[in-house]
């Protein structure tokens, strides 16, 4: 069993940066895949970000690529995700999630691959 939770959510203008926690608790956090998820209202719940078990490979959706760094920190037992160059269109709530991964290389990024969920922080961009 995991539980995370997220913080680090608020208000920031456009073209700013926010950074994102997601803290974890439970046994081996080591061995899960780590998403970031986000959902507008009304929207889907969409994919934003995913790192592997040891932080050496990360992967993104077209959306946020090159604008938004995901990371971690095993000692911590904490994932993070750094936000920059942010634009009206990132408002959304935030979720981060865990996936139990066998492979470094796996970086699953549909929903129905993660096993445990945060109750998400809102990031709203204002213009």
């Amino acid at each position: 069993q995991v539980q995370l939770v997220e913080s680090g959510g608020g208000l920031v203008q456009a073209g700013g940066s926010l950074r994102l926690s997601c803290a974890a608790s439970g046994r081996t956090f080591s061995s899960y895949a780590v998403g970031w998820f986000r959902q507008a209202p009304g929207k889907e719940r969409l994919f934003v970000a995913v790192v592997s078990l040891t932080g050496g490979n990360t992967f993104y959706s077209d959306s946020v690529k090159g604008r938004f760094t995901v990371s971690r920190d095993n000692d911590k037992n904490t994932v993070y995700l750094h936000m920059s160059s942010v634009k009206p269109e990132d408002t959304a709530v935030y979720y981060c999630a865990a996936a139990g991964v066998y492979y470094d290389y796996s970086l699953p990024d549909r929903t129905y691959e993660y096993e445990f969920w945060g109750q998400g922080t809102q990031v709203t961009v204002s213009t």
